[in-house]
């Protein structure tokens, strides 16, 4: 399934170096491009064949509002609501009908659902971040032309921006969305 997804980072590697120069950024790495800031995602688009893959790379900050385990009860019901919400991923990015795309498999990760360990750093702090990739197959690719990020942003509303690199049909290209401007053309 992560095929597709493993390749990206380096047939997009030119487009993260021009965004390295973030004063913000951490000198820490999770696994993606790009280091953990809150209030910014990173998403992963690739359109090949009859199959889109999307990979969403959040701050669990963005995603539930704090990054330290549920401890209380109203934590575990966030944690679990944004899961629940997180496990719908045609609910949270608009693709057209008429590509009649269908979800084939998805695999959520973070700390906050049991997973792998927080991200310690010198400071003691802790930071935690929400993996979600999913695999969706598309009876009708061509008519897939967008991607709205819309019902994400209104999901979890703390997510400010998400750095979108898209591989499709036209090649491939880096956008940035925000909930003004939500829809990320192929």
């Amino acid at each position: 399934m992560r095929r597709l997804l493993l390749a990206l980072p380096f047939a997009l590697l030119p487009l993260a170096v021009a965004h390295a120069h973030d004063e913000h950024d951490h000198d820490h790495d999770h696994g993606t491009l790009g280091a953990h800031e809150h209030g910014v995602a990173k998403l992963n688009v690739v359109l090949d064949g009859n199959t889109l893959e999307l990979e969403l790379d959040s701050p669990a900050m963005n995603i539930v509002g704090f990054e330290h385990a549920a401890s209380t009860d109203a934590d575990k019901a966030k944690v679990a609501a944004a899961r629940q919400q997180l496990e719908q991923p045609l609910q949270l990015f608009g693709l057209a009908q008429a590509a009649g795309c269908a979800e084939d498999a998805q695999e959520l990760q973070s700390p906050l659902f049991g997973d792998a360990a927080q991200d310690k750093h010198e400071h003691g702090h802790q930071h935690a971040d929400v993996n979600a990739h999913y695999q969706l197959a598309c009876t009708t690719p061509g008519k897939l032309t967008q991607v709205d990020l819309g019902p994400l942003f209104k999901a979890f509303p703390q997510t400010q921006k998400v750095n979108v690199q898209l591989i499709g049909p036209n090649g491939q290209k880096g956008v940035e969305a925000t909930p003004a401007k939500a829809v990320v053309a192929f």
